[in-house]
């Protein structure tokens, strides 16, 4: 089994789910009493949120390499940056480090792939819906057709996530505001919904609509443990 880096700490909340989830699904593959090997580093979010409102993406891009070199320093054999936002630095952090770097969004685009789908919606931070780091990565690699909500829909996803998930506060009425986000992406032809961000399946799950959705934390959890245990990469 290979050591896993886990760049965390944006947010927390959902690094605690990766830790979890990385475990959980390790121990399904192998049983017994098997757990994942894995590193963590853990960033302080309030520096990076602040450099993320300011446009300083190069000063954000310094703490990601260094903590990434940090863990590769440390023993680990791949690399996870567990946050989709963060992914924008993808090319940066893979540049300075030999060991690789998992991508959140092409574990994705697999899985949306997979079940045959053509055209989703994606939910994530303004970063995230509005930039092409992560939209572009879905639709130049994987083929896909990705519909991000309208303005007013994106600014209340973007605060949710900020005001709310990162904070670990889970509101059902901005369940059901984001519910009806995933509707009007639907009526303009969406066959699934991406979580992009990792902070989002906290709070909407499979359970609460009939749509598929692709919980990001998840999948490149499973992507994760995917390579972990393969002995051929």
């Amino acid at each position: 089994m290979k050591t896993i880096g886990l760049l965390g700490g944006m947010s927390w909340e959902s690094s605690l789910a990766y830790y979890r989830l990385l475990n959980q699904l390790v121990r399904e593959r192998l049983g017994g009493m098997h757990s994942a090997r894995c590193i963590l580093y853990s960033l302080d979010f309030a520096e990076i949120e602040a450099l993320q409102m300011h446009g300083q993406w190069d000063e954000a891009a310094e703490i990601l390499i260094s903590a990434a070199q940090g863990l590769e320093r440390a023993g680990a054999e791949g690399l996870l940056i567990c946050t989709n936002t963060m992914h924008k630095l993808a090319g940066q952090v893979q540049a300075s480090i030999a060991i690789p770097l998992l991508h959140i969004a092409d574990g994705t685009g697999q899985a949306v792939q997979g079940q045959g789908l053509q055209t989703v919606g994606l939910l994530g931070t303004r970063f995230t819906m509005e930039e092409a780091f992560y939209r572009g990565r879905l639709e130049d690699k994987y083929n896909l057709q990705v519909l991000i909500p309208e303005a007013d829909d994106r600014q209340v996803v973007h605060d949710v996530i900020y005001d709310e998930l990162v904070q670990g506060v889970i509101n059902p009425t901005s369940r059901n505001a984001y519910l009806d986000i995933i509707d009007r992406l639907v009526k303009r032809g969406a066959q699934g919904v991406i979580l992009g961000c990792t902070e989002i399946g906290l709070l909407v799950k499979a359970e609460h609509t009939a749509i598929p959705l692709f919980d990001t934390t998840l999948i490149h959890a499973q992507a994760a443990v995917d390579w972990a245990l393969n002995e051929n990469n």
